[in-house]
């Protein structure tokens, strides 16, 4: 199994805070990283509740009175979304603990939906719990873990769900991301969302594969599949809780430009969106059009995950199409702009040094598909993803002094 960044997080947090959420999609490693964290802690015993089962479910039909044996241990419990309603207990079970002298690392919550989502942890427990997501594997983890055999390109076409990009073939993992998508409609989307067909869902998920990258009109999307633009808000609002899209809002700085106000949309897994366009393999993707929106996707997502909570992202775009792919703002009133190109030859638009002026950017980055760094003019670099990441994560540690 490759290693994940947010290991030293969650048990920071643990050590930190009464209360945990670690969030994201599933299957993309929140049980297995839990547990390994567990075993760590020698001091203190820990407990587990899987809310998929009926059976753990049951043992919080009275949850005061179950949770309160659980005094000095650290209670893990999975798949929270099920019981909404338990954030309320918790609050007083947390302030019962910390006047017992029990002050951290009572509660690990797993969820997999987002933190808007489980809107009552935030009313309820606010001030007793830190958030964290884990994403599928990024970038940056499988190349600390592969070093000279890390292929990209593999994690680009496969996508990073653990169970997809470490399938022993091709095929396997195709057919495990087709399982993962029927379940997620079929099962796990009704399950939390309003009423609504897998067949509309399913449909209204493709549909936005093929927006991957651009704005979405919601009134086109809505008259395809015969429901109202509000009600296609809410099918996309219901994707991005559950983690499935990346919804990148415009950039809000002072200009007297005519801004684009309308969020650019990804489907945040490539494999995922892959499958749902029907690119089975690798050689198909290189001759498909989507190919150049599907790199700056898988680009753009590798880039967010990894930001710090020092840095805001946007995009960039005038009526008139000057466009930044995406604007990071961070420390030290840094404004980065990056372009993302898939060539090995990247050439840049008018439009981009024009929008950089705009925005006022202080470094520009064209992120490409080579490895090699190297100066395009007028202060723009070329760079690898691995070596932006780099950046970023040399930029958090050791930022210019004021």
């Amino acid at each position: 199994m490759i290693p994940r960044d947010i290991r030293h997080n969650l048990t920071e947090a643990l050590n930190s805070m009464p209360v945990v959420a670690l969030l994201g999609a599933r299957q993309v490693g929140k049980t297995t990283l839990a547990l390994q964290i567990a075993e760590q802690r020698i001091n203190k015993k820990t407990s587990y509740l899987d809310l998929e089962l009926d059976t753990d479910l049951n043992k919080l039909s009275d949850p005061e009175s179950y949770l309160r044996r659980f005094e000095n241990q650290l209670v893990i419990i999975d798949e929270v979304q099920r019981k909404p309603d338990l954030f309320r207990i918790l609050r007083g079970l947390v302030d019962i603990r910390k006047r017992a002298g029990e002050k951290v690392g009572q509660f690990l919550l797993l969820g997999s939906a987002s933190r808007d989502l489980l809107q009552q942890s935030s009313e309820t427990l606010a001030g007793r719990i830190r958030y964290l997501e884990l994403s599928p594997f990024t970038a940056a983890e499988v190349y600390k873990a592969e070093l000279l055999s890390f292929n990209p390109e593999k994690l680009w076409f496969r996508g990073g769900f653990p169970d997809s990009y470490l399938a022993e073939t091709e095929n396997a993992s195709w057919e495990w991301r087709n399982d993962f998508i029927s379940s997620y409609v079929e099962r796990d989307i009704p399950l939390m969302g309003p009423g609504i067909s897998s067949a509309r869902m399913k449909k209204f998920w493709t549909m936005l594969a093929h927006y991957h990258g651009q704005q979405v009109v919601l009134s086109d999307l809505g008259k395809s599949l015969e429901v109202s633009h509000t009600t296609i808000r809410s099918y996309l609002d219901i994707l991005t809780d559950f983690y499935m899209v990346r919804q990148i809002q415009p950039w809000s700085g002072n200009t007297k430009k005519r801004l684009v106000k309308s969020p650019k949309i990804y489907l945040r897994d490539t494999g995922l969106l892959h499958k749902l366009l029907n690119i089975s393999d690798f050689d198909s993707l290189l001759g498909n059009p989507i190919i150049g929106a599907s790199w700056e996707g898988f680009v753009a997502e590798n880039i967010i995950v990894n930001l710090s909570n020092k840095w805001q992202y946007s995009y960039y775009r005038t009526t008139t199409q000057t466009e930044i792919d995406l604007v990071l703002e961070g420390p030290d009133k840094q404004v980065w702009a990056i372009e993302i190109k898939r060539s090995s030859a990247p050439n840049l638009k008018k439009g981009f040094y024009t929008a950089c002026e705009d925005i006022g950017a202080t470094q520009k980055f064209v992120i490409y598909s080579g490895t090699v760094r190297f100066p395009i003019g007028q202060n723009i670099e070329a760079v690898s993803l691995i070596e932006f990441l780099k950046l970023l994560e040399e930029k958090d540690e050791h930022p210019d002094p004021k």
